[in-house]
């Protein structure tokens, strides 16, 4: 296999997993845990990753370690796999929802569930997590307004715009998904796909 893909399934490196598994790409998986200070911080990993953070890959000797990056990456070399856009727009459309994921609902996202799950109790704060939760909604009827007409963010069909943004909205029901009708029946068709079903089982092997 050409392809190591890093991290656990239940973080960041969901969306190289299930992009390879879109794009059918034999890969092997190394579930280096995202709280695993001392997998990170071995001399092993930190060769192959200075930045000591997972998701990472090497593919073909090629390595990268930012997970919008690496999805993006796997989209365009392999075109055939149907995750990268036909139009001419669409490439620049892409890049606009990747961005978009990155910056505006991936940091709200993860003050979201850090100050309601991932904390511990003690050191959560309830405002936070209510205020990233009200400009989430905001920037969900964007995403609504857009997969209103069409099942995915762009003409082409699914790309891994959707992949990408998908994956960030995993806990998108309990963010208030029942107010926005057609994100949400997105969503479903997104993580309904069964590259996306065979990545997210991996959660249950570790």
């Amino acid at each position: 296999m050409t392809l190591k893909i890093y991290g656990v399934a239940a973080s960041r490196a969901i969306r190289p997993l299930w992009a390879a598994e879109e794009l059918g790409i034999p890969y092997e998986h190394i579930p280096v845990h995202y709280q695993d200070t001392a997998a990170l911080n071995a001399p092993a990993f930190r060769a192959l990753n200075p930045n000591g953070t997972v998701p990472a890959i090497d593919d073909h000797g090629l390595v990268l370690f930012e997970s919008l990056a690496i999805t993006l990456h796997l989209a365009r070399t392999r075109p055939e796999g149907g995750l990268w856009a036909a139009s001419a727009a669409g490439p620049s459309q892409i890049l606009q929802w990747t961005l978009w994921a990155a910056t505006e609902i991936e940091p709200l996202a993860r003050q979201w569930f850090h100050h309601t799950s991932f904390l511990p109790p003690e050191q959560r704060r309830p405002e936070l997590a209510e205020a990233a939760r009200t400009q989430l909604q905001t920037r969900l009827r964007v995403l609504d307004q857009q997969v209103e007409e069409q099942p995915y963010l762009l003409a082409d069909g699914f790309t891994v715009a959707d992949l990408n943004l998908a994956a960030v909205l995993q806990r998108l029901a309990a963010l208030g998904g029942e107010h926005f009708p057609h994100a949400t029946a997105w969503h479903q068709r997104c993580l309904g796909r069964p590259a996306a079903q065979r990545a997210m089982a991996l959660r249950q092997l570790q």
